[in-house]
This record gives C-alpha cells, structure tokens and sequence, in this order.
C-alpha cells in the first residue's frame, strides 16, 4: 500500500499543495512550525477520517469554510483516489468520487501507522489512551472488530441508561435489562479475543524490534480486563462474563453505569518485567512505543496483504545519531515511510540516497534533487 500523490486544499497552513511521493522512504526536513507534521496529520485524516491532535472545524485553514485533503492511493497496482473534505457543517468522505455515508465503509482504504511526540502518553496517560490505540489499530485491519465495537458502545450506553433508571426510580423491566446485557456480552467476547489475540501476537515481535532499534532488554505488553477470564473461548467466556454481571448487579445498579467489559480494558508496558511507565526512562518509553508502533507493521500485513504506510513525526528527536541509523536502517525500502525531522546531519549518506528528500518552508514543500 502507498501513496502515490497527495493534494491539500485549505488544510492548516497549507493554501494548495500538491506531493508526490516516493514508495519507499520520504524524509521531510524543516524548522519547527514550518508544516511537516501537519502533512502527516493530513495523511492521518485521509486514512482514518479524523486526527488525533485537533477537531475537525481546526483542520480549516483560518478565514476559510472548508478544507480538503484527496490522496491517489495504490495497492496491488489497484489506484485509488480518496477525498476527505471537512466543512462547518460536517464532512464527507469519497472512493473513486462515489460518497461513503458509512465510516465502516471508508476505513482501511488507507492503512497507516503514526508514530508522534504525543505518543509518549501511551505509556504515561490514561487507560482511554491505549485503549483508544487498540481501536484505531484493529479496526483498520478487521471489520468484524469494527462493526462488534461500533454495535457495543450503543449498547453500553442504553444500558447505562438503563441502569440510571433502575437506580433513580427503583422501577423498571429487569427483563429487559438481562436482554441487553446478553447482547452486549456478545459483542463484548469478539472485542475482548481480537485484542487478546492481537497482543499476543504483538508479544512474539517486540522484543527482537526493540533489540534492533534499541537495546537488548525484554519487552512485553501485559493485556489487563477487570473481568478475569480462565480461557479466551467463546462459550466459557460468555458463561463468565455474564456471571461477572449477575454477581455485581447491585453495584452497577447502584452506580448506575456499566462498570465490566471491554471498555475498561487496559495494558501495560514491562520492560525486562518491570512496569515501564514507573521504571523507564523518558528514551525508553518513547522507544518501546516506537517498537510497538513498528511491530503492528507485520501484523497489518498478515491481516490485510499489504503493508501500511508508516508515518513518524520527529522520531529522532531524542535518539542519538547510532540510533537513528539503526531505525532507518531497520524500516528499509520494502514499506512507504513518511517521517520529518528538523535536520539529517547525523544520517549516513548511503540511508539518504536511498531516500526522496523534501524541503518543507511556511505552506510550500520542494522536492530536493
């Protein structure tokens, strides 16, 4: 999968901007606040149709109603052409200049992988964060996931709805709340084994990426769920889910909310077994994230056929120049990689002659020769 070219019209600093890009590696090199992220985060909204820094109405360009981002994507010597425009009012999405009404339809035309600064509250941030991360991950590579989650998040909140009225007004159909509660242990089981399964496979890449790209300590991703299952099959897991919500029936009913399932997930980062976000420095951290950004890469392959675009957004900010050698060497020519940086004085010529190199100053981007 590639990006073969992207246009931008009226997207944050960028007036009208039309890229072409490499299949391989693309380096874009310019100061800070010159616009190198915001091509990424352009790229971002074209695969997922949103960014994770801002709302949709900041993306315009100030003094403008509207911007758009279209992108000509190929995959398998198949070319797309995707468009995402946003507006005061809303947005639309566009295959082939067809308009996709439902998101489901739209994600994965364009799979990418985004490694930013922000990344680092993987680790140090919320259970929302990584659990957000999960989602955005799973649902570009399996529409079952997609779908399951979209369908239980409806669920979870009229039955928290639900729960509130049995706990404000003491009446209600208590039928009809275990009818709920069956359908949403439902979906809750495929979310709970594709995330199980995905970490798992994760776990048998990591260590041997963070070796390549870091040092040689063990890393490991340790899967957490507030309901403890002895087995990751279906039927055992349904027969214990729904047990975990008969025994705190009142406890939910007294909070008035869902307080099991999948949407309390969570996982945690161990390095050499030690909790990463308490024992790991500040490189570690942004380097164990960067290990596991780079091991979703193989697993979208196996899933997918394809490879996804990596974006990196001054990744080499905090790593010493062996270290970003090593990186770029590691990612190589065989996937399209997007990254920025603010100079490539520590590069090896060989890795930069294997690269498109961009100028990127105030809204206008030049291809170097």
């Amino acid at each position: 999968m590639e990006i073969r070219q992207l246009n931008l019209i009226q997207f944050r600093n960028y007036k009208r901007l039309e890229v072409k890009l490499s299949p391989s590696m693309n380096i874009l090199i310019g100061e800070n606040a010159a616009g190198k992220t915001n091509i990424l985060e352009a790229i971002e909204v074209l695969s997922l149709t949103k960014s994770h820094r801002a709302s949709d109405s900041s993306l315009i360009m100030d003094k403008k109603n509207l911007m758009k981002i279209k992108g000509t994507i190929q995959v398998d010597h198949i070319t797309r052409k995707l468009e995402v425009e946003c507006n005061l009012e809303g947005k639309k999405t566009k295959i082939n200049g067809t308009n996709i009404v439902r998101i489901g339809d739209y994600i994965a035309a364009l799979n990418t992988i985004l490694f930013s600064p922000d990344d680092i509250e993987i680790v140090k941030g919320s259970p929302s964060i990584r659990r957000n991360l999960l989602n955005m991950e799973l649902s570009q590579i399996s529409k079952a996931y997609l779908s399951s989650y979209n369908q239980y998040n409806k669920l979870l909140k009229t039955r928290n709805e639900y729960l509130k009225i049995l706990y404000t007004n003491h009446i209600g159909d208590e039928k009809y709340l275990s009818i709920l509660t069956e359908k949403l242990v439902e979906k809750a089981v495929l979310i709970y084994q594709t995330r199980y399964h995905y970490i798992q496979r994760i776990n048998q890449i990591i260590s041997d990426v963070f070796h390549d790209i870091h040092s040689p300590l063990s890393l490991q991703i340790q899967y957490e769920s507030n309901v403890l299952f002895s087995s990751f099959e279906e039927d055992k897991m349904k027969e214990e889910l729904l047990k975990t919500y008969q025994k705190h029936y009142q406890k939910e009913r007294n909070y008035g909310m869902t307080l099991y399932g999948p949407h309390r997930d969570d996982f945690t980062f161990l390095l050499d077994g030690k909790d990463l976000k308490i024992y790991g420095s500040q490189g570690q951290q942004k380097a164990a994230i960067l290990a596991y950004k780079l091991s979703c890469i193989p697993i979208f392959e196996e899933q997918t056929g394809t490879k996804p675009v990596l974006l990196l957004d001054d990744v080499f900010s905090e790593l010493d120049g062996k270290k970003q050698n090593k990186l770029l060497k590691y990612i190589g020519k065989d996937i399209q990689s997007i990254i920025t940086t603010t100079d490539v004085k520590q590069i090896r010529k060989s890795l930069l002659d294997e690269a498109t190199i961009f100028k990127v100053i105030s809204g206008t981007v030049e291809r170097k020769i």
